[in-house]
């Protein structure tokens, strides 16, 4: 298995990326959506769209924690694009933007390598500068939009206003930014898709996990992470693997009918806190057996937290040569079983828990069955 590092910048980086710039979801009802991501997760309202600033086909709500922006869209009309996807795939992420210094040029530089385009360059103005945006399509309808807003001052960008949080409850908990976004794929599709991170994008294999790594006694699935140059943006690929009943892979391409975003991983620095106040508000949260705790640091080593607050908190824990990581996995964010979160800390681990794996899936295949989809 490859080592899991962060791998260095190349001297010849064609895609430079300087992070996630936001994620953006197409929803059923933004307003709704927003006041839940207020009050339960802690974002703030910054920023809006819509028919009181001239947008009318959809209005979009803007919501920042820490470095992480989420944009919460929905339509305003029966028959837009935005109202397909959601009939087709219920709320789930549509774009996920990259902030660079030069849009056009990360346009040209993956479409000349393959990449399929979403929208060619266009620069929008206001009062607070421009912002140059273009696109090209990753798996499934999912976007890349690329981000160059070195010459914005704005609340967000050109066409927003800013807005504020009218939710008094909905203080932050501690999230900090986007650590990892995984995306889901079909059978046969994972290579294909990391090759065209490696091939259009330039990003490098970080981290290769089998079905032997990644199985129960009933399911498997097959997952590799791709990172770019600098170790700012990573991208773990999942696809189905062969086990006696259908992986949670399979359950999620059932309900969202197309490869897509399967979870975020938010970076905290004090997961206990974040997690505690989370359930508080009424996030529920996946739950292994307390065994897995009985021989804990026997398997991880001595760690910093208390053993008795990680279980009452069903949090997970796992090593690498680099440090240790905490983890816990939210249960789907909407009715349909497909986008959740992650919340990690790490402390030196630059790996993705795999000691974790196995208890994680048993815990998401109760949930299948609770369902009746294992």
């Amino acid at each position: 298995m490859t080592s899991p590092e962060v791998l260095a910048q190349p001297a010849q980086d064609f895609l430079p990326l300087k992070g996630t710039d936001f994620v953006e979801f197409y929803v059923g009802n933004a307003k709704q959506s927003a006041y839940y991501y207020q009050a339960a997760f802690g974002y703030e309202l910054v920023a809006y769209a819509g028919p009181e600033t001239g947008l009318r086909d959809r209005a979009s709500y803007v919501l920042q924690q820490g470095k992480i922006r989420i944009v919460l869209t929905t339509s305003l009309l029966p028959d837009s694009e935005i109202s397909e996807h959601v009939r087709q795939h219920g709320d789930g992420v549509k774009v996920m933007a990259l902030l660079v210094d030069d849009a056009r040029q990360s346009y040209e530089e993956t479409t000349k390598r393959g990449a399929r385009s979403a929208f060619e360059p266009y620069t929008i103005e206001d009062e607070h500068g421009s912002v140059t945006m273009a696109g090209i399509y990753t798996y499934g309808e999912s976007i890349h939009t690329f981000v160059e807003r070195n010459n914005y001052t704005g609340p967000f960008m050109p066409g927003f206003v800013a807005k504020t949080s009218l939710v008094p409850q909905g203080a932050p908990v501690g999230l900090l930014h986007i650590d990892h976004c995984v995306g889901n794929v079909g059978w046969g599709e994972m290579n294909t898709w990391i090759t065209f991170y490696e091939d259009v994008m330039g990003f490098k294999l970080l981290i290769t996990f089998d079905d032997d790594d990644i199985s129960t006694e009933y399911s498997a699935l097959m997952s590799k992470v791709v990172s770019n140059g600098n170790g700012f943006v990573k991208f773990p690929i999942n696809e189905p693997a062969e086990g006696k009943k259908k992986s949670q892979i399979e359950e999620y391409l059932d309900y969202y009918h197309s490869p897509g975003v399967q979870h975020i991983a938010i970076a905290t620095n004090d997961i206990r806190s974040t997690v505690t106040e989370l359930r508080r508000r009424g996030v529920e949260f996946l739950s292994v057996p307390g065994a897995y705790y009985d021989d804990l640091l026997e398997r991880i080593g001595a760690i910093d937290e208390d053993l008795q607050s990680l279980k009452d908190l069903n949090l997970l824990v796992d090593r690498d040569e680099e440090g240790y990581l905490l983890q816990i996995f939210t249960k789907p964010v909407e009715d349909r079983p497909t986008v959740f979160y992650e919340i990690i800390q790490r402390k030196g681990a630059k790996s993705f828990g795999k000691g974790n794996f196995k208890a994680l899936f048993e815990s998401i295949e109760r949930e299948q069955a609770l369902r009746g989809n294992l």
